[in-house]
């Protein structure tokens, strides 16, 4: 039966992703099965949980899924040794306004779930107030079990004994402390980690995580800690319907945020998915009945997608006969124009005429809820779509009629209300799920 247990901490920045490697790369050097899961809206982290375990990881989000999806997607774990969910942000950060099946927070998985809280608290310019936010932490839900801490950058071993004393007073365990260690930094770009797949030496620094956390943590303390946890059935799966039978996929370094879960969903549902690279001057592949340009980074890349004649004609020429949909990076590839931090102007695809520029960034960052004005690949008009916005661009134009009726997670009509024109359609928002 699956120890599981779930990664979190008071706030983002202070170590979960990097414990969470670590320990699963550890415990995989001992001979165990590892599975991992993210909760909350992040398509990068998954992409390192596959590197550290050999096993795929998906997104598990209260605010968007159902309990019967989650069941769905957690049960992945049956036969492994130890489960382990990192968490997003602090543990009880979420939405004001409560979703599907939660607000989001990371607590809300621990709790459905029943799996122990292991936190990751980082001291530095305190000492003993670290035991009081642990202590906080323990007692704000009372369906939240804390199972105990690691600490993370303490200064000095002066430093780790004033908070052990205080949390040991506090009656939480300490399983480990770990000192400031440079080697295992995570290089970082605007919207988050630098990606798994863009990093060479992701295996060598997975390897010096583990071996730095398995020197100052008791791996054996942090398993007997975790919950014995029988996974229950869930037959119904993913609400979701395939965009086509035959989905092209951009896939490359432009293109790589979309959730692990609705690849998997499609190809259950029977799609066959061809992908190919805008950034390698790849068309679409003409056998495909629908085209899907997921976001990333085209403001790094948007000279070259700009000079790629090849993919901007043949995407177009797919485009007159087949339905082409871009989420948000892949919306901006879309449109007319994208402008990127220099001040560059450069040409898109022209399928719409959305423009957008990074020369002034700004954020947009939540949930939305999306009723759909008419149809786009896999939905129907009506239909609500739960998804996530994250990025840093400036909309100088969206002219065409609009895709959707968008609301932020508090109820707000927003202005990103995505774009259709003739076959193509897109989205500022990722698809995480639509609702039963």
């Amino acid at each position: 039966m699956p120890a599981g247990f779930v990664i979190s901490a008071p706030a983002s920045g202070v170590g979960k992703t990097t414990l969470t490697l670590a320990l699963a790369r550890a415990w995989r050097n001992r001979g165990l099965n590892v599975q991992c899961f993210k909760s909350g809206p992040d398509y990068i982290d998954p992409a390192f949980h596959a590197a550290a375990t050999g096993r795929a990881s998906v997104n598990v989000d209260s605010w968007a899924m159902d309990r019967a999806t989650i069941s769905h997607l957690v049960s992945r774990g049956a036969d492994a040794d130890v489960v382990l969910a990192e968490g997003s942000m602090g543990l009880f950060d979420g939405v004001a306004a409560r979703g599907v099946s939660g607000t989001g927070a990371t607590a809300d998985i621990a709790e459905m779930l029943g799996w122990p809280v292991l936190l990751v608290i980082d001291p530095s310019g305190q000492a003993q107030t670290a035991a009081a936010i642990a202590a906080g932490l323990r007692d704000y839900r009372s369906g939240v079990r804390l199972a105990g801490v690691v600490l993370n950058r303490v200064a000095s071993q002066r430093h780790e004994d004033l908070v052990r004393r205080a949390l040991d007073d506090a009656g939480i365990a300490v399983f480990g402390a770990l000192p400031r260690h440079a080697e295992i930094n995570l290089p970082k770009r605007h919207l988050g980690l630098v990606q798994a797949e863009e990093q060479a030496e992701i295996g060598k620094l997975i390897d010096e995580a583990a071996r730095f956390v398995a020197e100052h943590v008791d791996l054996d303390a942090v398993l007997r800690s975790a919950a014995s946890w029988s996974p229950q059935s869930a037959a119904n799966g993913l609400n979701v319907t395939p965009p086509g039978q035959r989905i092209a996929l951009a896939r490359d370094a432009a293109f790589s945020f979309v959730y692990p879960h609705m690849l998997e969903a499609w190809r259950a549902a029977g799609a066959d998915i061809s992908t190919f690279s805008p950034l390698a001057d790849e068309a679409p592949d003409a056998s495909a009945d629908v085209c899907w340009l997921p976001g990333g980074y085209p403001e790094l890349h948007a000279g070259k997608i700009a000079a790629n004649a090849r993919f901007r004609s043949g995407l177009r020429a797919f485009a007159e006969t087949r339905p082409v949909h871009g989420e948000c990076g892949g919306y901006m590839v879309l449109g007319t124009a994208l402008t990127d931090a220099d001040g560059v102007c450069h040409e898109m695809a022209g399928l719409l005429g959305l423009e957008t520029s990074f020369a002034k960034r700004r954020m947009h960052l939540g949930y939305r809820l999306a009723e759909l004005a008419a149809p786009m690949p896999g939905h129907r008009a009506g239909a609500r779509l739960r998804g996530h916005e994250f990025h840093y661009s400036t909309i100088l134009a969206q002219p065409d009629t609009p895709l959707a009726v968008v609301h932020d997670a508090t109820g707000a009509v927003i202005a990103e209300t995505g774009s259709r024109r003739g076959n193509a359609t897109g989205t500022f928002f990722h698809l995480i799920a639509e609702d039963r």
